[in-house]
Parts: C-alpha cells; structure tokens; sequence
C-alpha cells in the first residue's frame, strides 16, 4: 500500500487540521483538511507554493522562493492519515493540495477506512479521479487555471477534462480573478463548456484582507451583471495566509 505524500504544517508533521472551509459553495462548514503535496501546474500567484516548488524547480513563482522538499514533504501511511482525520471529529473532508488527484492510489486507501465521512475534493481540473476514490466523492471544488495563472493553456484548460466536470453534477467551478479581463476569460469558458447555473464562482486572487476586499469592489457588480456567485476567503481574514488554517 503506497503512502500518500502530505505537505507539511509549521511543526514539520503532516498538514491534517480542522477548520472552516474559506472557499466556494461550502464555506463556513466545519470541516477536516488534510493537504497533499505535488502539482503538475505552477500558478504563479500560488498561496502554497511550499507543496510543489522545490528546490530544483524553476518554474516561475512571484516570490522566487524554493522550498526544501524534505522539510515540506512527509510521507504517511493511509491508515495513519485516516486516523489522525477520524481524530479531529469533523463530518466532512476537503482534500486539497497541490494537486490531489495524483495521488488517486493512496487516496483509495485512505477513504476506504473514513467510509462515514463526507468527501470534498479541490482539483485544477486537469485530471479526474480514479473510480476508487470518484464513488467517494460528494463535491468537486474544481478550479481552471486562467492565463494570468502563468500556466500554459494546453496544460491547464484541457476541453475533455473540462467537458467531464461541466457535466458532473457534483462539480462547482472556482474560478480565481485578478483583474476585470479575467472575468471576459470566465465568459468564453462557461460559453463553450455550458458550466450548470449556479455552479460557477469568482474569487478574488490575495493573500491578505486588504487586497481581496480592494478586488472585491469591483468583481461584485461583475458577480451580479453576468449571474455568477461570489467566493471570499474566509480564512485569510480569519486567520491570515498561514499553513494549518
């Protein structure tokens, strides 16, 4: 049985801890986080950055830094990840990451031994999960990287990954924005994959307070003129932009 490999908290263990989710249709729920480490994209406004760009990796992130792999990398068992998830008491799971989709194999694992628990799972979308883990899986947080990202569009919006969830009802799109030309992207994607009603969210891009409400002066007319929900981050106010939160 393959470990999973989970980025790390302050302390140096793996990032499993209870919260509110900050984003999307379910925030405000109390839930349990648990974060995987890896990523096949590189974002280059990632807020944890520390689960992919490792020394070695010069892919471009805005701050320049190069995390050391084996102080933001730890490999656990499912059996311990799903027991130290069972510990923290909390009805429903969100898997994030990095990309947690490419860890489909362990994930099984895990979930098969959380079988009472609701199952969240925040994607780039550029893969879909393995039928071990999808029959698991109440919600998808799912969310395309725009060209602002810095991704390649041939990697980062792929038509049949992008068809596949615009017809899962089980999937919401989280789209992040920066600047009012992102919402133009947003159109031409909803025109072209038919996202369900209700299903598409814009969320400002920011780590701090102050930069997401400045973003969100202008993205709520937008929200309403184009009938789109508006996602905050709940967490950055709360707690700031910190690990285990």
């Amino acid at each position: 049985m393959a470990d999973l490999i989970c980025a790390t908290d302050d302390s140096g263990a793996a990032e499993i801890f209870a919260s509110l989710q900050g984003e999307g249709p379910s925030a405000g729920v109390p839930v349990a986080f648990i974060r995987l480490s890896r990523c096949n994209l590189a974002c280059t406004w990632c807020d944890t950055a520390y689960t992919w760009r490792f020394e070695g990796d010069n892919r471009p992130h805005r701050d320049g830094v190069a995390y050391d792999r084996k102080a933001n990398q730890i490999a656990l068992s499912p059996e311990k990840a799903a027991a130290k998830i069972a510990a923290l008491g909390q009805k429903r799971l969100v898997i994030t990451g990095g990309e947690p989709l490419m860890q489909c194999g362990p994930l099984a694992d895990m979930l098969a031994i959380l079988p009472d628990i609701e199952v969240e799972i925040e994607t780039n979308g550029t893969t879909k999960a393995s039928s071990h883990v999808d029959i698991r899986v109440d919600q998808y947080n799912v969310s395309p990287k725009l060209a602002h990202s810095g991704n390649d569009a041939a990697l980062a919006l792929i038509p049949e990954r992008l068809d596949f969830y615009a017809c899962d009802p089980r999937a919401f799109f989280k789209f992040v924005v920066a600047s009012p030309q992102d919402v133009d992207e947003v159109l031409a994607l909803q025109r072209e994959y038919r996202f369900r009603p209700g299903h598409v969210f814009l969320m400002a891009e920011g780590t701090d307070s102050a930069t997401l409400r400045a973003r969100q002066q202008w993205l709520s007319p937008l929200c309403l003129e184009h009938g789109f929900r508006m996602s905050d981050r709940m967490h950055i106010h709360l707690y700031g932009d910190t690990r285990g939160t």
